[in-house]
């Protein structure tokens, strides 16, 4: 059974909002990417903050309510800004789960719809033949 034109480009405009959805994952998934590289990034740069701060211990010897005050801020930061972007990847991490399961749906329905239009086809062309073989008996000799 072939397919007409006309089919593909039905079959085309039903997957185009796939098409659209996909493309928009993708775009979110690089601001996620991006978020982590910002993320690591700033990671990298509290582990050079810690190793400084540890040889600023040793050389140069501070009181321990100076070293109280920096642990505080340091556990701060943690809390302040590294689980804040830790649950801002999180949040857009489900949201990107929830498009590309909207999107398997849709796409499942799709598959659907098709092996129904399919079937129609087929039952549409057996009455065709039917109707031609009943007019052809029906004509008078």
């Amino acid at each position: 059974m072939s397919l007409t034109n006309e089919d593909l480009q039905a079959i085309a405009n039903i997957i185009q909002p796939i098409k659209d959805d996909v493309n928009s994952l993708k775009t979110d998934m690089r601001d996620v990417k991006e978020d982590v590289r910002n993320l690591k990034s700033g990671m990298q740069d509290m582990k050079e903050s810690m190793k400084n701060m540890e040889y600023e211990m040793h050389d140069l010897k501070y009181d321990v309510k100076d070293l109280r005050q920096r642990v505080t801020n340091v556990e701060l930061t943690l809390e302040n800004d590294t689980n804040r972007n830790i649950q801002l990847l999180a949040e857009n991490h489900i949201n990107l789960i929830n498009k590309l399961n909207e999107s398997i749906k849709v796409s499942d329905k799709n598959l659907v719809l098709e092996v129904q239009l399919s079937g129609l086809r087929m039952r549409v062309d057996q009455l065709e033949k039917d109707v031609a073989e009943v007019k052809s008996d029906s004509k008078p000799a």
